[in-house]
Order: structure tokens, then sequence, then C-alpha cells
């Protein structure tokens, strides 16, 4: 089906993520790029000049949100990834992105390395993926968990232009600058280190990064330009610092406890989870470039993310889906959605993956449901997801239709 001005789609059961529920007989009408009527099957249908596509009562819920993910990543090298040409690493990313999108997700936010001119390039038709919420180079004390060089290595290259995912920046003044300076970039977010990480080669994971002093530096300069700070931690100590310093959302905290679910409540934090990464390393991490010293930090992480993500869950905070795949493990994507059934019901993984998700970007009504105004970002589904999750999970049979931005992407509806 080649795009249309205006496209019907009748006979939807409309899957609301808000409410937990289906909406049976629905008719979606969208122009442009927009979903401009909902309305019940039964009303007068006004077709003019548009296509009418029959979803014979299956699903059709609005596109998914991926919150973290590294678009540039196409290897779990990252440090080795910073060296290459940027023409070979956008070339690489956009195969990613297509992928994103083959899975279903019509929006994703970038946790490091994507910037203005690839969100660009997707947004204008180059490049075929999801909507990319991109916050440029995520900020790194030195040694953190953004700093790259070898112990041996002394020097530091900080060309802008180079694919590297973080900037080194120490010092109240200089993280201050750094913000100002991603947020003149087109950064839709800012994120930091608060703690040590698996893919980087010197620091440890249960180390705290930036002084509190830079923290909330990072904080107010985000918070003036109507942005907000997102961190990658691992430690309650790590998690509650920035919590208790205005960072908006936590990504990882596979170490959290009560206290930690307690300061997210308290700041309206959101938690952005990524077990599959976890997994996806332990099984695959070396053959996807990912270094020895890195690899054995895996699993000191590995067994404590379901237990987070529980306790998260019955302590009420909001919670987003992520995923944080690296190199070839990208296909790995939907496997989210299954580890989190382990814990949660399907309702509210869905809402972490459409509504909550919306929310923390900002775009709360614009993505994440269909609704007259919303982005017409459209997957018709054979199955029911609040049934059972993991239909999403085999997208090449699952899904019969993906719109973005009111482009039809995949439709499997008429063959």
């Amino acid at each position: 089906m080649a795009d249309q001005h205006k496209v019907i789609i009748r006979n939807a059961s409309i899957l609301d993520p808000a409410a937990g529920q289906l909406l049976p007989d629905r008719t979606i009408t969208v122009e442009g790029a927009d979903i401009v009527e909902v309305a019940e099957s039964a009303a007068p249908l006004r077709t003019d000049d548009a296509r009418v596509v029959d979803a014979r009562g299956r699903v059709v819920m609005p596109g998914l949100i991926d919150g973290h993910v590294h678009v540039l990543a196409y290897t779990a090298n990252l440090p080795a990834a910073a060296e290459q040409s940027p023409f070979y690493v956008a070339a690489r990313a956009s195969q990613i992105l297509r992928g994103m999108l083959d899975r279903g997700f019509t929006t994703v936010r970038d946790a490091a390395g994507a910037d203005y001119g690839l969100a660009d390039a997707v947004r204008e038709g180059y490049f075929v993926g999801p909507r990319v919420m991109f916050g440029g180079k995520a900020l790194s004390q030195t040694g953190g968990h953004g700093d790259g060089r070898h112990r041996g290595r002394e020097m530091l290259d900080e060309a802008y232009c180079a694919p590297s995912h973080c900037r080194i920046v120490d010092g109240v003044d200089a993280v201050r600058k750094a913000v100002r300076d991603e947020i003149r970039r087109g950064a839709e977010h800012i994120k930091l280190m608060l703690g040590g990480g698996v893919a980087s080669p010197t620091d440890r994971i249960d180390s705290t990064q930036f002084s509190v002093d830079e923290i909330r530096a990072a904080v107010e300069e985000a918070t003036a330009a109507n942005r907000y700070v997102m961190g990658h931690a691992y430690t309650t100590r790590a998690v509650n610092r920035g919590l208790a310093a205005g960072v908006r959302s936590i990504e990882h905290g596979n170490l959290i406890d009560e206290s930690s679910v307690a300061l997210f409540r308290q700041h309206e934090a959101f938690y952005v989870p990524t077990l599959a990464t976890y997994a996806a390393l332990a099984e695959e991490g070396p053959a996807a470039g990912l270094p020895p010293e890195s690899f054995r930090k895996v699993f000191e992480v590995l067994d404590a993310g379901l237990h987070a993500l529980e306790l998260a869950h019955q302590g009420g905070v909001k919670i987003v889906y992520g995923t944080d795949l690296l190199g070839d493990m990208h296909y790995r994507q939907l496997t989210e959605f299954a580890l989190r059934a382990q814990v949660q019901p399907p309702a509210d993984i869905l809402r972490s993956a459409t509504t909550t998700a919306a929310e923390l970007l900002g775009m709360a009504g614009r993505i994440g449901t269909i609704a007259p105004g919303a982005a017409a970002d459209l997957l018709v589904v054979d199955g029911n997801p609040l049934d059972d999750v993991t239909v999403l999970t085999k997208p090449d049979d699952a899904l019969r239709l993906i719109m973005h931005g009111g482009r039809v992407h995949k439709n499997t509806l008429d063959s």
C-alpha cells in the first residue's frame, strides 16, 4: 500500500494503554502525519479519496517507544567505534534504525551518541527508522563510564565530529559549559554518567561519579532550558545521589533497594531498566566485540536486574521500556517484553513502552496513544498483547501493519 494523504483504518480494536483495555469496533482517520479522528465504526464513513484499510477486528495499538537505545553502537566495543569514520558509523546506524522500525518502534530515545544530523536524516526521510530523540554526547568525568581510554593511554581526542558516545568534563564550570553546548546543538536531554558501567575499561560498577555539585549544575542548566537529565547508575548510592540532585530518569539501576524506590516517588522520577542487554551480553558479548574486562563486569549486574524491576513495580515507580543493546545484539530489542513479563502484568509493560515513555519524553498526547492530534504511529497486531505481551516479540508474524507519522512502512493486511 503506497502512502496516502488520507488513510482510514476501520473495524479496529484499539488498544488504550493508559486504561489497559481494548475499544472494539473503532475507525481511525489519518491525514498526513496525524490522527484526526477516532470514532465508533457505526458512525457514517466519509471515505472521499482516502485509502480504506480493514483491520478485521485486529488490535490496533500505538507505535512502541524504546527509552534507551544506542543507534550508533554497531559494535559492543564502544572505544573502537569512536575511532571509526563518522560516515561509516552513520551507514551502520541507518541499518540499526531500520531494524527498530521493523520491530514496531516508532520513537526511540538515544542514550548517547546520536546528534541533530542523524535525527534530521530520519525526519526528512533519508534514513528509514523511528523518530529519534537525541541527547548528543553523554557527559563523563575523567576515568568514568564514558572514558574509553585504556589505562596506558594519555591522549584524549576531543574532536566533536568523532563518533564517540561521550565527552569528558571535570568540575562545575566545565559541566555547565558542556550542558549548554549540548543544548545549543539541539539536545532534548542530557545524560550524566553517575556511576561505573559495564562497557568502560577502567571504572568499577560500584563507584559513584561526578560530585553532587557537578550533578546539580547539570540539572540546573538543563532545567533552565526546559530539558532534563538522565543518569546512568547501578548502585543504590549512585542512584540516590542522582535522584536527590534532580535527575529525572535513572537508567539501569540493577542494584537499587527500597530507599531508591522512595526517592523515585518523592521526586516523580522515571526508572528505565534495560534487562535485555545483560542477557544479550552474557550470551553474545565477546562475539559482538565486548572487551574481556567489560565482559567480566556483566555478571555483577545480570541477576539483580529483575529484582530491581520488581521492587520498582511494586513500589509504584514510573517505569519506562528500555533495552540498551549494542552491536549485533539489536535484534533482541523485543526480548525486553518477555523478560519483564516474569514480574509485571502485560498492561503495565505496554504502558512503559507507550504512555509512560511519552510522558518522560515530554510528548504525552502526541505519541504512545491513539487519539485526535496524536502522531499517526500505529501497529496492527495479530493477537492481543493485553493477554500475552510476548506476541510482540514475533514481529514478522504479529505486526501486520506498521505506520510511522502517517507513512506506511509495512502492510501485509492485503496479502
